[in-house]
């Protein structure tokens, strides 16, 4: 029994880590666990709750960006206007693609330096992260994997 929670614990862990800008990837740890007979809802929510915990810490860091420090990185303001045009036309919903390999971590840094409202952002990368586990999950038993 004790093999089982620590195996959650690290499905937990890692994907939290995975939705940071570490290279981690837990999709891979999932299929394994499941492959090794872990319960499979208990897998999605662990997975989902991770990952998404992970997204919600990025959406945090870049709350705590200012727009003056991209100027004194020599970001240029045509390239700071159109990401925060594009962040202004899709807001939230841009974290349902939170996701998505190396951009996701990018957008959900973004949606909280461009200040967009974090309940629905939240609630949006949630729903993304869950979608994903929810589509490995289900393809694996399908036996797609």
């Amino acid at each position: 029994m004790i093999d089982f929670e620590i195996g959650y614990l690290g499905l937990l862990i890692t994907s939290f880590l995975a939705a940071t800008f570490l290279p981690i990837t837990s999709e891979v740890f999932l299929i394994g666990m499941l492959v090794l007979g872990y319960h499979p809802l208990w897998c999605l929510v662990l997975a989902t709750s991770g990952n998404a915990a992970g997204g919600w810490f990025n959406y945090l860091l870049g709350r705590l960006g200012n727009p003056k420090w991209l100027k004194r990185i020599r970001v240029s303001s045509t390239k700071i206007n159109k990401w925060k045009a594009l962040i202004n036309k899709y807001g939230h919903w841009i974290g349902m693609l939170s996701w998505l390999p190396f951009v996701g971590d990018a957008m959900a840094v973004a949606l909280g330096f461009f200040r967009v409202a974090w309940v629905p952002s939240f609630f949006f990368i949630l729903l993304g992260k869950f979608l994903r586990y929810l589509f490995i999950v289900g393809i694996f038993y399908l036996g797609w994997l």
